[in-house]
C-alpha cells in the first residue's frame, strides 16, 4: 500500500513541472510575440554599433567561411 501512494505522489508531481514548463513556454512565446520589433531593433543597433551590417546576421566572409568548411 505505501509502495502505491509514493508512486501516484511522483507521479503527480512530474506533471506539475510538465504544467509549469508549458505555461513558462507560452508565457515566453507571447513575451518574444509582443516584443519581436523591438527586440529586432535593439540586436540591429547593437549589430551596427559593432561595425556590422544591421540589416543581416551573416556577412558574407563568414558564409565563405563556411562554405569552405564544408568542402
Amino acid at each position: 500500500m505505501k509502495y502505491r501512494n509514493k508512486k501516484s505522489k511522483s507521479g503527480q508531481a512530474m506533471v506539475e513541472y510538465i504544467i509549469i514548463v508549458v505555461i513558462v513556454a507560452i508565457a515566453a512565446i507571447a513575451v518574444f510575440g509582443v516584443f519581436s520589433d523591438r527586440i529586432r531593433e535593439m540586436l540591429g543597433g547593437a549589430t551596427e554599433e559593432l561595425g556590422g551590417d544591421p540589416g543581416s546576421a551573416t556577412s558574407e566572409e563568414s558564409v565563405d567561411i563556411m562554405q569552405d568548411l564544408g568542402n
